[in-house]
């Protein structure tokens, strides 16, 4: 049997991953419900897949400050299982469990869908998410949307891809009444 792979991300309503300026983590947006939802989801069994980039600067803000990561869903996600792409790194930057695996991430991620006994998960990560949409190896994508324009501010395209998709509504849930939950299952257009 095959695992399934979700593409996790949080997003602007204009399609941005993060922003620069005096934006927050979470845009300032972040509720209880939120909160409560993202630990939940983080409580299953399952594999964490990153990049390098992502896993870097993950490992690093839970390095300097371990004290001010708070939220108990980024506690669980730290504590996850864990399969790092990188052809440069060498090193698992103190994450408990993480494997580091150098090659192609399509043909790794095709495999590790073969082998692993609980789902696959990747929070962000969007240069190696949009290598993988593009392969068709991503079953499930997450987007939470966070009620906030960054048109001036706005830094790493979500979803810029070099194909067309067509999506199917699974599940939609409003969060703390304005963050909007939105899973998909992509298909290649055409």
């Amino acid at each position: 049997m095959t695992a399934t792979y979700t593409y996790d991300v949080f997003s602007s309503l204009d399609g941005y991953g993060a922003a620069g300026g005096d934006w927050t983590g979470y845009w300032g947006k972040q509720g209880p419900e939120l909160l409560q939802h993202r630990f939940e989801q983080y409580s299953e069994d399952q594999r964490l897949v990153l990049g390098a980039t992502t896993f870097r600067n993950t490992a690093r803000m839970f390095a300097e400050a371990p004290d001010e990561i708070g939220d108990a869903w980024a506690q669980r996600y730290r504590e996850l299982p864990a399969t790092i792409i990188s052809s440069t790194l060498d090193d698992t930057l103190g994450w408990p469990d993480a494997t580091i695996v150098s090659g192609d991430a399509v043909e790794i991620i095709a495999r590790l869908k073969e082998e692993s006994p609980v789902p696959l998960r990747s929070h962000g990560c969007l240069s190696l998410n949009r290598a993988l949409l593009a392969a068709g190896l991503i079953d499930r994508i997450q987007v939470t949307i966070f009620p906030v324009i960054t048109g001036r501010t706005g830094l790493n395209p979500v979803l810029e891809v070099p194909a067309d998709f067509d999506l199917e509504l699974l599940e939609s849930h409003t969060l703390d009444g304005r963050i909007q939950e939105l899973i998909y299952r992509p298909t290649l257009h055409g």
